[in-house]
């Protein structure tokens, strides 16, 4: 399963993305579900699916049936006080009509087509959404991307990591999640408004060991699938985030981002 978690090494004790034992493994687990849609005669283009997922969980997190008081808050309440996982499968045809059918909201990239649910029980998957297949999610570019857009957020991938397509939308979309956790309200709403542009790249070798030293949000996946645990798979660079080095500290950070206070957990 694309069923993918991050670490958080500034508040290893509370955070959700822990990936060693702790008290967030004796509540109840739910995951937050996303669809692709995979049509044999037109899958999406690789990156776009993984922009469009990304945009997906900020959609997600924003919408104002996931806060407060909203239907979905508790479900969002109950799955962030757990383990933060993320799901994605793949619909085509009548199964993605089924799947639109259900209660979630559907983003819509260049050729990609995302459906975010609410979050489910972690074993109490609706029956539409458990019978489609998590395997074949490998998509591929038709062309090169054109280079990220400096001036607005990046989701950068590990390049030495070969990540299916469904396993890079889980990761870009916890990238994302930490990126608006660590934001201001002021930031959200500016991102929100804009429509959450966002660029996915795969960082150039010589530049990875930077991004993962500055203090931006890093994903660490708990090493379900794929790749070793504890691995280093996507960093949120996000504009409002960006620090410059302190004088005489070489580069280093050590802000990953963790869950959010508990006065914003509304927020999420």
């Amino acid at each position: 399963m694309n069923s993918d978690q991050t670490d958080d090494r500034a508040s290893a004790a509370a955070s959700p993305f822990r990936s060693g034992p702790s008290a967030r493994d004796e509540a109840p687990q739910f995951v937050l579900p996303l669809v692709a849609r995979i049509e044999r005669s037109a899958p999406p283009a690789r990156t776009d699916a993984l922009e469009t997922a990304a945009r997906a969980v900020l959609t997600m997190l924003a919408d104002q049936r996931s806060v407060g008081g909203g239907e979905w808050a508790q479900a969002m309440r109950d799955w962030q006080d757990a383990r933060i996982r993320k799901v994605v499968r793949r619909a085509r045809g009548a199964e993605w009509r089924r799947a639109e059918a259900l209660p979630g909201i559907t983003v819509t990239g260049k050729s990609a087509e995302v459906r975010v649910f609410p979050p489910v029980p972690l074993d109490g998957w609706p029956r539409d959404l458990a019978r489609l297949q998590v395997s074949g999610t490998d998509l591929d570019d038709p062309e090169p991307p054109p280079p990220a857009d400096p001036t607005a957020p990046v989701l950068w991938l590990n390049p030495d990591l070969g990540m299916s397509a469904g396993k890079a939308m889980a990761q870009t979309g916890h990238a994302a999640q930490l990126a608006w956790w660590e934001l201001t309200d002021k930031d959200r709403t500016a991102w929100r408004d804009a429509g959450f542009p966002l660029s996915v790249r795969p960082a150039a070798p010589s530049h990875w060991t930077t991004l993962t030293t500055c203090g931006l949000p890093l994903v660490r996946d708990a090493g379900f699938t794929e790749v070793a645990p504890g691995s280093s798979t996507v960093v949120a660079d996000h504009p409002s985030l960006r620090r410059p080095p302190l004088p005489g500290a070489g580069g280093g950070g050590g802000r990953d981002a963790g869950p959010p206070p508990s006065g914003r957990r509304a927020l999420s």
